[in-house]
């Protein structure tokens, strides 16, 4: 086993059974949905569905990138795209840098077997893209028969790593070319530290069209390096556990840009999704619940979690009188003063910030 897919096994580990989730909050229940007592729907007629990259969904859930690179990996990677394959949901494939460095382990990664329907969105860090080119890249999403890429931003994580890399300079440039040369579309997303104002408007300027903010508040990445390696690996990883841009505001500031947005980063149950669609998301992106699912059921413990959700949220779509998933950006809706504070206090300050 080389020592990337055993780092990998590590971090399923420790996700799956130690405490690695931040502490601090995502703001996304400061978005508070009115009640609607006459909602003059039917339950029957509320409609979950969205098309995303080309693919209709049953469901605007995304179970988003996990793992991939060693067996166990892709055993769970099988199990959660069944159960996005019957379940109507998107599935995201965790980092295919293992895959880019030993081909072999590309069946860790393949899934259109069992799940031929999906919006599949294949992985790779931003460093490895710049190094590796948009050809290599491309042959990547083929392989797996993505319908779009991931371009995964995780600095924070790499910096507490002792292994992990150190230089990021050409990332942008390497975005752009990703974008001009690639035929599928290019999703840039953070790990759980937030897209700012001023990194949106770079990647604005370089193309991108879909971001995924994967903000704070959910599985800090330094964290789980805080877990793992030396000491000074465990010492910067606690520094840097609660870094980041709350979810909720790095999602106002990505839909402020204009871009289409994946909500991730702490997003928990229904509730969290419906509130991410009220701010103007397009999917709302779950990994710990998943990954913890099927560490205490299989893929049985999978398909119970997308039941709960789908029926939770067509419940809360009739409790806020919205018959679909385009109405929900439009409910009566009030913001709390710390999201306020984030989105609109400091905005002047923030555009003129990224504007420098």
């Amino acid at each position: 086993m080389t020592a990337l897919s055993r780092r990998k096994l590590e971090h399923l580990d420790l996700c799956a059974r130690e405490d690695v989730e931040a502490r601090r909050t995502t703001l996304l229940e400061e978005v508070e949905l009115l009640h609607e007592a006459l909602p003059e729907l039917s339950a029957g007629e509320i409609d979950l569905g969205t098309s995303v990259f080309g693919r209709s969904l049953r469901a605007p859930i995304l179970i988003a990138g996990m793992t991939g690179g060693a067996e166990r990996a892709g055993e769970i990677n099988r199990a959660l795209a069944s159960a996005a394959q019957k379940h109507g949901l998107a599935f995201g494939l965790g980092s295919q840098r293992a895959m880019w460095l030993d081909p072999e382990l590309a069946s860790t990664y393949r899934v259109r077997d069992v799940a031929p329907d999906i919006v599949l969105l294949a992985n790779l860090g931003v460093v490895q893209a710049r190094d590796a080119g948009p050809a290599a890249a491309a042959e990547l999403v083929d392989a797996v028969h993505a319908d779009a890429l991931c371009i995964h931003l995780n600095p924070a994580q790499e910096l507490a790593q002792d292994e992990g890399d150190r230089d990021f300079r050409g990332c942008a440039a390497a975005i752009e070319a990703l974008v001009e040369a690639l035929p599928v579309p290019v999703v840039v997303k953070e790990t759980g530290c937030g897209l700012s104002r001023r990194t949106l408007a770079r990647l604005r300027a370089a193309g991108v069209r879909w971001v995924d903010v994967a903000g704070a508040g959910g599985t800090s990445w330094p964290g789980v390096e805080s877990l793992r390696g030396s000491a000074r690996q465990r010492a910067l990883g606690a520094a840097l556990r609660e870094w980041g841009i709350p979810t909720a505001a790095s999602l106002c500031f990505a839909r402020e840009a204009g871009f289409e947005v994946i909500a991730s980063g702490g997003v928990r149950d229904a509730g969290d999704v419906i509130r991410a669609f009220a701010l103007g998301a397009r999917l709302g992106g779950m990994a710990l619940p998943w990954l913890r699912a099927h560490e205490r059921g299989g893929l049985a413990g999978v398909l119970a979690l997308a039941d709960e959700l789908t029926e939770s949220l067509r419940a809360l779509m009739l409790l806020v009188g919205a018959r679909d998933v385009t109405q929900l950006p439009l409910v009566p809706r009030v913001l709390g003063p710390r999201l306020r504070a984030w989105t609109c206090e400091n905005a002047g300050a923030l555009a003129t910030a990224s504007a420098r």
